[in-house]
């Protein structure tokens, strides 16, 4: 601060007493202290930013100021225009590039190269998932959301499957193209047939992961080997049996429940009957009481490779079979369904 007024006091800016030229040089120092003591915690990209707006406006404004050539330069309005835009321009471009110096940052910059909408989510789907026909419903109800994704090597397996010459093949083929076409009709619900194949690649089911990594999306299954091998690869897997085993009622020991059973097990007086789930589930002393409802209590639950299993007793005349707690499962005589693996 004592330079500053020291130079003003010998240079003296303005034909003036002394005291009017130290005057000057005080508040100039007092200006440049106070613009140190805002930079002092500024970040460096807003000083970079301010610095590169200021020359952006300043030679914005030097510009405008030739190109003004053949104005008369003696008008005191044209004096006044060059004055206004050689404070003014650089002026807003020191403060919008100060405030917008966050740009420059390299993460920033490489913001405004790549793609701002929102991305595509890809569900890749499996021909045994759509053989199997629950993901109809799963997508029906909103739960998987996303572009399904049916690959182009995925609906030749599904046709082959459809004309085969094995009747149960055929049926279930043909049940598969009724499943997409289906899908296909629902509102809301983009449906992709991909054409990207690797022909290097001869099983459908690494193709499925090959395509799943290029798209990088997920692979929506109900084959257990497919589930292994695509997670080994680092391949996400949406497995149906799994939402399926995840969504059945927690049934345990001691719980009463209102079965039907449908026919005799393969111990001797064991009755079976099944959930509406597909669930077994085993009454002991039952065999008699095929094509009836019955109140029993569950004794165990076991859970085996291929699913669920009850296994519980009958409650007699004075069991708690209506009290409070009862497990109502009421079931209707139907053929079992298989049950699906864990």
């Amino acid at each position: 601060m004592l330079a500053v007024i020291y130079a003003a006091v010998l240079i003296q800016p303005v034909a003036a007493p002394v005291w009017v030229n130290a005057a000057i040089g005080l508040a100039v120092a007092v200006a440049i202290a106070f613009a140190e003591a805002r930079l002092h915690d500024a970040a460096a990209t807003s000083v970079l930013g301010g610095l590169l707006g200021f020359s952006v406006g300043l030679a914005t404004a030097r510009a405008i100021g030739s190109s003004l050539f053949w104005a008369n330069s003696g008008d005191t309005r044209v004096q006044f225009f060059h004055s206004l835009i050689i404070l003014i321009l650089p002026y807003l471009g020191l403060v919008v590039g100060a405030r917008k110096g966050e740009w420059l940052e390299p993460s920033k910059l490489a913001s405004l190269f790549r793609d701002s909408r929102p991305a595509r989510r890809h569900r890749l789907l499996d021909t045994s998932v759509i053989i199997d026909g629950r993901v109809a419903e799963i997508v029906e109800t909103g739960f998987l959301d996303g572009t399904l994704v049916v690959p182009q090597f995925v609906l030749k397996e599904l046709q082959f499957i459809a004309d085969s010459t094995d009747p149960l093949k055929r049926n279930r083929g043909r049940r598969g193209l009724d499943i997409l076409h289906r899908i296909q009709k629902m509102s809301g619900i983009e449906v992709v047939i991909s054409d990207l194949d690797f022909p290097a690649v001869k099983d459908v089911d690494m193709k499925l992961i090959e395509l799943a990594r290029s798209l990088g999306g997920k692979i929506v299954t109900n084959d257990v080997n497919l589930n292994k091998v695509a997670q080994l690869r680092g391949i996400d897997v949406l497995n149906i049996n799994e939402l399926a085993a995840s969504l059945k009622p927690v049934v345990l020991p001691g719980e009463v429940m209102h079965v039907f059973i449908s026919k005799e097990g393969k111990e001797p007086n064991q009755g079976v009957a099944y959930l509406d789930d597909g669930t077994m589930v085993v009454v002991d002393h039952a065999r008699k009481m095929i094509g009836r409802n019955l109140d029993i209590a569950v004794t165990s639950v076991l859970q085996t490779t291929a699913g669920r299993m009850i296994f519980g007793r009958i409650l007699g005349p004075d069991g708690p079979g209506h009290s409070h707690g009862t497990m109502d499962v009421r079931s209707v005589p139907h053929t079992p369904r298989p049950i699906a693996s864990a």
